[in-house]
């Protein structure tokens, strides 16, 4: 009896972790958005962020690289998936540290240090992920490549868009989850290869994810506990875009950006009361409605309508 109490104190502390992470990598994309925008480097990733065929293009980029990488996994040899996400993973933390840093440091010191201190950084970051892989490194890279991917998208959908946006993608999580089940032999492929495509955080003290031997597919046949919880980055990049979108349209707007974040999180605490069940399950249905609503009920109360949706009425 004792210890099953022990163990629904440290699920419950692991689960209050995962909220804080949402906050935490939700507000450093708020505050990171400025610097971002001020120096012009990274553009949007469209011309026109209310393009309807910009969310096409999303879709149809995010179908290629998960049949590319199910394809890589099953036909040739998985380090070819390492290099390719650990490639984009420096790329990104390059931008995330380079663009605050330029801001923060640039009347002291010379545009090429500020480079190279930029370079260091994400090389230091990829080399640990490499050779030391263990959670807390690929939850790092998480926090600094989620942010970065937060703001950028962000940045590059109008308010509609987003909405729209996430309503796909919660659709395509469900039926990705639920019924053709090939999130899970991905969420298999990247915990193999140790990548930052997945958060984790422990339940039990002196967890190691270089330790673990079986895959995902294999616990649940058996009905095995986890000794940690995993979340996919985009679990919380998804729900951020929104946050970001929000406040990019009009720093005004910023309250409806936190009720934003809040609904995150209230679908975020409902989806893990499934997850103590010991199911996988689609979160973006629970977490995209979730921003979405918060948004809406925001806008209602600050503004007596919705705000920015007004394709929607």
């Amino acid at each position: 009896m004792q210890d099953k109490q022990v163990e629904k104190k440290q699920e419950y502390i692991a689960i209050l972790i995962i909220g804080f992470l949402f906050v935490l990598i939700h507000s450093m994309a708020l505050l990171l958005m400025q610097p971002f925008r001020a120096t012009g480097i990274v553009e949007p990733a469209f011309e026109n962020p209310n393009n309807p065929v910009n969310i096409l293009y999303i879709f149809i980029i995010m179908f290629i690289f998960t049949a590319i990488i199910l394809i890589i996994a099953k036909y040739w040899k998985k380090q070819l998936i390492q290099v390719i996400i650990l490639a984009a993973i420096g790329y990104t933390a390059f931008y995330a540290f380079f663009l605050p840093l330029s801001s923060i440091l640039f009347p002291f010191f010379s545009f090429l240090t500020i480079l190279c201190i930029s370079l260091l950084a994400a090389a230091v970051l990829i080399i640990a992920l490499y050779r030391y892989p263990e959670w807390y490194i690929i939850d790092l890279c998480g926090i600094i490549v989620g942010t970065s991917a937060i703001v950028i998208f962000g940045m590059s959908l109008g308010l509609v868009l987003v909405i729209i946006l996430l309503i796909g993608l919660a659709i395509y999580d469900a039926v990705s989850v639920y019924k053709t089940k090939h999130m899970i032999d991905l969420a298999d492929t990247v915990m193999d290869l140790k990548l930052p495509v997945l958060l984790v955080v422990p339940k039990v003290r002196n967890y190691s994810l270089l330790k673990e031997t079986k895959r995902l597919k294999e616990k649940l046949h058996e009905g095995q506990e986890r000794d940690a919880f995993f979340i996919g980055l985009g679990d919380i990049v998804m729900p951020g875009i929104l946050v970001v979108a929000i406040y990019f349209s009009n720093p005004a707007w910023l309250p409806l950006s936190i009720g934003s974040m809040i609904g995150t999180l209230i679908g975020f605490f409902i989806l893990m009361r499934f997850v103590l069940k010991g199911n996988p399950q689609a979160g973006l249905p629970l977490l995209c409605g979730g921003a979405i609503l918060g948004y809406i009920i925001t806008s209602l109360l600050f503004h007596g309508t919705l705000i920015g949706l007004q394709f929607f009425i």
